[in-house]
Order: C-alpha cells, then sequence, then structure tokens
C-alpha cells in the first residue's frame, strides 16, 4: 500500500475540553484551608481517575454487583468479562450514591475504592503511586471530603464521551495547572506534540499495519501518563480497525503512571504490559520487539552520581558490562544526562527488521562531549549502523514547562532504499501557531495543517531551505593533532624572570602560596604537611640564590638555540646548589616560541615539536588530512605538522575518532551587518524621541 494513504489531518475535529477542565479545577478551590495550593493536584488527579473509570464501568455495574453477590470468590478474570474491562467494582456504591450518606462517608468512600479490583487498588492506595486512602483521611477530618465525592459525582467523564485522546487532554490542562514547577518532560507531552512524532513515524516503512488482523506493538519506556502510547492506539486503529495493537510502557513516577495505567484499562490493553519501573534499572519487556517505540524522555536527566536515583548507577554500569548484549552497548554519555541511554534502549527495543522510532530529545546529544566522549561514540555508533532517518528540529515554546529547543530523532531499522546511508535534517523551528493564550511555556502548537506540511518534508525526502540531506559520514569525524616545530629563543630580562615563575618552575623549592597555607594550619598541622613546611624553609636559600644569580646576569641579549644558552646557565648557576633536571626547567621558563630561533632537533635528527602549540583540527571522515592540511591550516602555518594519534591497542584506547550533528550550524544564514550611517540614523532619531519624551514628562513643550 503507498505511503500517500497515511492522511495525518484525519483527527482534524477541534478537542474543546474547556467547561470540564474549568469545572475539575474549580472542585481544588474546595480544599483552600485543608490543603496548600501546590497539593490540589495530590487529590485532584485520583479523584478525577476514580470517576473516568466508574463512568466506563457503569453500563455493566449492576451486572458486576450481582455476579459478586452471588460469588464473592468469582474468578477476577470472569469478573473481567462482565465487566468489559480488565477492572471492576464490586461495591453497591457508586460516587453520587456515596452523599445520600454525608454522616459516614469516609467510611463508605473506603469500602468503595477497597471494592476496586486488586490492580486499580493499587495504583490507587499504594504510597508510590496516588496514596488515595490517606488523602480520604486528611479530607475527612478536614470537612471537605462530602463537598469534593458530590462534585466528582457530577462529572461525565465516560469513553462514549471523551475517548483516550481526549480524557488526555483533561489530564494535560490539569497536570499543567497543578504540576507547573516540575521538571521538564516529567509528566507529559502535548497531544499536539505526540500526534506529530507518530505522524511522521508512520509516514513511510509502514504497508505492513494495513493487513488484516495484524499485531502491532507499540513501546515507551519513559511513558509518563502513557499520551504517547494512547495516540498511536487511535492512529493505528483509525487506519486499521482489524488490527491488534498492543502497548508496552514503563513510567518512574507515581502519578502518571497511575494515569496511564487507569487509561490502559479503559482501552482493554494487558495491565502486565504497563510497568510502574525505572527504565535504568530493568527492562520489562526483554525479548519483546516493537513495531514502534515512541518516547520524550527527561532532558538532562543523571544516572550517576549523587543526583541520580537510588541503585540507578550500579543498575546501569551492570547492564553496560554485558556489551553488545546489553541494553547500552555503544557506550555511556556524561552521568549528568541520560538521554543517549534512552536511544540505546529504545534500539534495543525494535523490531530488528521493521521497527521504527520516534524519540524527543533537547540539543545536547547532538553534540554534547568530546572526540573520544561517550555521547560522541554512542553516535558514531548510530551513524555507522545506519539506525537515524531524520532529524527534525521543533519550534521552541511548545512544552508546558521548558521553551527550549527540541527535536524529533526518527530511527529506522527498515529505510528505503533512497535513504540507507543518509541523513535528512528538516528545520521545521517556524512551523507552528501561537496559542491564543500560553498554557505555563507553552506558547505554540502545531495545527494540523502544520503536521501536514512537517510529514510531507519528511516524506518527500527532497533538500529544500528547511530540509538538508547528507551522507552519514558527514557527521563523522577524525581529530589530528598539529604542532609547529620547537623554535624557541632565551633570554635573561626581568619579563623572561617572571615568565619563569609563572610556570612553576621553582616551586619545588618555594612556594609562597603552598607556604602560607601550611602556616595558617597552625596547632593542627600534621606530620605530613610539617615535614613539607620544614622542606620549603630548608629549599628557601637555593631559591634565592637562583633568583639572584639571574638578576645579576640580567641583558638585552637573545640566545636562539638551547646548545647555546645551556653553558650559559651553567656558569651563571655555578656556585648554585642547581642540578641538571632543575636548570633545564629554568632555561625552559626562560624561552619564548621564536620562529628566528632554530628549529631543534633530536639526536637521531628528527625535528622536534612544540608541544605547546598543538592543536586539533577536526576533520571530516570523506576528507583526507592532507588535503584539509592544504586548505585550512598551511596558508597561515606554513610549517605545521600533522599527527594521528589515534591507539585502540592500548588498555585504556586512545580514541581520535567521534561523530557530532551540529545541527543548527547547516541552517545558518548569514545576515548582513547594519551600515554604520544606518546605525546613526537609528540611533539620533532615538535619542531625539526619548528627549521629547522627557520634555513632555516635565512640562517643557
Amino acid at each position: 500500500m503507498p505511503n500517500q494513504i497515511i492522511d495525518v489531518l484525519w483527527d482534524d475535529n477541534p478537542v474543546d475540553i474547556t467547561s470540564e477542565a474549568n469545572f475539575i479545577w474549580s472542585i481544588a478551590n474546595k480544599l483552600r484551608g485543608v490543603y496548600m495550593p501546590d497539593k490540589y493536584g495530590d487529590v485532584i488527579i485520583p479523584m478525577t481517575i476514580i470517576r473516568r473509570l466508574e463512568c466506563a464501568l457503569e453500563p455493566t455495574k449492576q451486572a458486576v454487583v450481582e455476579q459478586f453477590q452471588k460469588n464473592p470468590s468469582y474468578p477476577e478474570k470472569a469478573m473481567y468479562r462482565i465487566s468489559g474491562y480488565q477492572f471492576y467494582n464490586t461495591s453497591e456504591f457508586t460516587l453520587k450514591e456515596l452523599c445520600n450518606d454525608a454522616d459516614h462517608i469516609e467510611a463508605n468512600f473506603k469500602a468503595y475504592v477497597e471494592s476496586f479490583s486488586a490492580n486499580v487498588q493499587s495504583l490507587l492506595n499504594d504510597e508510590d503511586t496516588l496514596n488515595l486512602g490517606s488523602h480520604i483521611k486528611t479530607m475527612s477530618k478536614g470537612g471537605c471530603l462530602y463537598t469534593v465525592v458530590k462534585a466528582f459525582s457530577e462529572l461525565d467523564l465516560s469513553p462514549a464521551t471523551y475517548d483516550s485522546i481526549k480524557m488526555g487532554y483533561i489530564f494535560e490542562n490539569l497536570i499543567g495547572r497543578f504540576f507547573q514547577n516540575v521538571d521538564a518532560g516529567q509528566y507529559y507531552t502535548g497531544r499536539d506534540i505526540i500526534k506529530m512524532c507518530v505522524s511522521l513515524l508512520i509516514a513511510e516503512g509502514c504497508e505492513d499495519i494495513f493487513d488484516d488482523g495484524k499485531i502491532i506493538t507499540v513501546c515507551d519506556q519513559a511513558c509518563g501518563t502513557g499520551g504517547m502510547l494512547s495516540t498511536a492506539f487511535s492512529y493505528l486503529k483509525h487506519y486499521n480497525p482489524t488490527a491488534d495493537v498492543r502497548l508496552f510502557g514503563q513510567e518512574y513516577n507515581g502519578v502518571s503512571y497511575a494515569i496511564g495505567l487507569a487509561e490502559m484499562l479503559i482501552k482493554g490493553q494487558n495491565a502486565d504490559n504497563f510497568r510502574h519501573a525505572d527504565t535504568f534499572k530493568e527492562d520489562c519487556f526483554h525479548g519483546t520487539q516493537m513495531r514502534f517505540v515512541l518516547e520524550n524522555p527527561p532532558f538532562g536527566t543523571p544516572w550517576s552520581g549523587n543526583a541520580a536515583k537510588e541503585g540507578q548507577e550500579q543498575a546501569v554500569n551492570d547492564e553496560y558490562a554485558k556489551g553488545s548484549n546489553g541494553r547500552w552497548g555503544a557506550g555511556l554519555p556524561s552521568g549528568g544526562d541520560a538521554q543517549l541511554i534512552f536511544i540505546q534502549s529504545a534500539i534495543d527495543k525494535m523490531d530488528k527488521d521493521n521497527g521504527r522510532a520516534a524519540i524527543i530529545e533537547n540539543g545536547s546529544p547532538l553534540f554534547t562531549g568530546g572526540t573520544a566522549s561517550g555521547e560522541s561514540q554512542i553516535r558514531r555508533w548510530l551513524l555507522e549502523n545506519d539506525l537515524i532517518e531524520a532529524i527534525v528540529q521543533m519550534p521552541t515554546d511548545l512544552f508546558y514547562n521548558t521553551g527550549i529547543s527540541t527535536y524529533v530523532w526518527i530511527l529506522s531499522k527498515n529505510k528505503r532504499e533512497e535513504r540507507k546511508g543518509k541523513i535528512q535534517l528538516i528545520d521545521a523551528s517556524g512551523i507552528c501557531h501561537k496559542l491564543r493564550k500560553p498554557l505555563g511555556n507553552k506558547k505554540n502548537e502545531f495545527s494540523p495543517e502544520d503536521r501536514a506540511k512537517i510529514t510531507k518534508l519528511y516524506a518527500d525526502f527532497q533538500e529544500n531551505e528547511l530540509v538538508k540531506i547528507y551522507d552519514n559520514e558527514e557527521f563523522i569525524y577524525r581529530e589530528y593533532a598539529v604542532m609547529q616545530p620547537l623554535q624557541r629563543s632565551y633570554s635573561i630580562t626581568d619579563d623572561s624572570i617572571q615568565n619563569m615563575l609563572q610556570s612553576g618552575a621553582l616551586k619545588t623549592l618555594w612556594d609562597e602560596t603552598k607556604v602560607a597555607e601550611l602556616e595558617e594550619l597552625g596547632t593542627t598541622i600534621t606530620g605530613k604537611d610539617k615535614k613539607k613546611l620544614e622542606s620549603y624553609y630548608e629549599t628557601k636559600p637555593v631559591y634565592d640564590a637562583i633568583l639572584r644569580a639571574l638578576d645579576m646576569s640580567k641583558s638585552d641579549k637573545k640566545w636562539l638555540s638551547p646548545s647555546e644558552f645551556e653553558p650559559e646557565l651553567v656558569k651563571i648557576f655555578a656556585d648554585v646548589a642547581a642540578d641538571k633536571k632543575l636548570i633545564d626547567k629554568i632555561e625552559d621558563g626562560l624561552s619564548v616560541m621564536d620562529k628566528s630561533a632554530q628549529i631543534q632537533k633530536d639526536k637521531k635528527g628528527n625535528i622536534i615539536y612544540d608541544k605547546t602549540t598543538k592543536d586539533s583540527e577536526i576533520v571530516k571522515l570523506d576528507e583526507t588530512i592532507e588535503e584539509y592540511m592544504e586548505r585550512e591550516v598551511l596558508p597561515h602555518v606554513p610549517d605545521a605538522q600533522w599527527f594521528w594519534e589515534e591507539d585502540l591497542t592500548k588498555k585504556n584506547p586512545v580514541i581520535r575518532t567521534g561523530a557530532e550533528i551540529p545541527f543548527t550550524r547547516y541552517f545558518y544564514k548569514y545576515e548582513q551587518p547594519i551600515p554604520s550611517k544606518e546605525l546613526e540614523i537609528k540611533f539620533t532619531e532615538l535619542e531625539r524621541s526619548v528627549n521629547e519624551r522627557i520634555d513632555r514628562l516635565f512640562g517643557e513643550v
């Protein structure tokens, strides 16, 4: 089936949840005085979930209650068939009926919650999820339990009224209000962004999803509230109603996990495939190959060090020790940002033949780290294995709690022929619509038309102002060392003596700063430090003698080779206790780079190169170092020489081949500076305008 069948505009129906979101938000006012405003969400979110579940169960509620009364031990899975979902509630109560007995509402509400199936009870009551039991007690004590329950009983959140996508908007709105200060990406991703990712993901390479009865697996290992999974489910079921779409999710945060699991249960998904787990520590679906992976992992989340959560560093290192048999055999990024760990984990889950993934990242994974860094080597591995299909830069101010630039990585194991060995870069930073009213940091959104435009840019696979296409090798480079021949002149002047001292040539004899630090220790000084201090005072006379000898030898003379200068130093220090090693340090400290000086060579006649002139040159893989030197270096430094220092045979390999993707560089547009005359006119006009306003302010005109 041709790719054109994918219609990204099919859901072009406006989703208006304003009244419901405002109503739920208004309920929070009933918590005033009992909860601080930043804690309202701890009540409102679980109550919204309960009402959502209750509305879903309403058509089959009576049948479930009757069966339970007949046989309280009726099998759980059999009860699922009666309820129509993988959960149920055996209580005769509903939220509305609870309000008929206000005097016993606390006990009755607890009994109502405990009548849910075990999977729902765990997400509602566990301390590491929603901990609703403690909030029921707090609300009852504070005198607001009845009013909260009554308010929610009047709210229609049935699946018939709000499908999973619309319900996602409601949760998204609530979280945006209640949790505005959470870390970027901790809870949710805007549905407009998710739709964009799904549109890109299935725009090509997905002809198989239309097969009758097709089993389609979708995974998100940082799934938050399950928005990506829900949106993908809706898309795929729209395109193929006969498809068996199976959703798999892992989420660390208890609140978002609870919201997501509730929606998965309503969808009829297998609850065992939605796990409350830390992806760093656990692969809950080992061996299950996913057709699609969708993720928006948190940006800048540490996996090691004090900032990491307990056990994460050890778990990550243990997995890394498995090498290619583990989830991140390509390497580990720096401990402060785990985004490239999530990318590797996503690739590990992708079906080996047809797997595709859309991962949202910030700019850091594109270029962070030096040549030998984990980040660089992971990028290199991705490129060498031809896993990156496209990278799309999105507009800023798309997310509710961050305004930074973000990128969608499209990863693929089924690239079409013309994409093989290539990466498509798409600058979609200017394709969006302004929100009428900002929601937190979110000021922009993708309209269906925006989504269609970006998807077309991707699917057309043609270069234009917004699209660049490159071979993978464009982003892989070698790092060469470049040095100049060692040419140094030597002198004994006030300046050269000062430079020698600043170089630390005599610090072993006398270090004024260190001596002061040791003396400040007073009676608390340790034996080791005391000996160090005594040593300084023992060698201070030698230090002073060296400086006196040099001071007496100052002149304007310049020596152009060490062979000329060294005998002079030996003569100067004839009466000073300075050994050869110390004299060499002094000699080096008294020298400066000088192109008029003699080129120094070793005993075999080979040129010695000056390590102080060492510079690194980044050369693309498809270019020779000779070509690069001829073009970029030799016109400026004719005697420069390159050196290749990579050595992979060492115990700690020296790596000089890396990769980076400096995305913005490829879309940079030079802007001509404003002429000085034009600037002068503008400044003059501005000055005149300011003066006029000042005069009007003080009534002088």
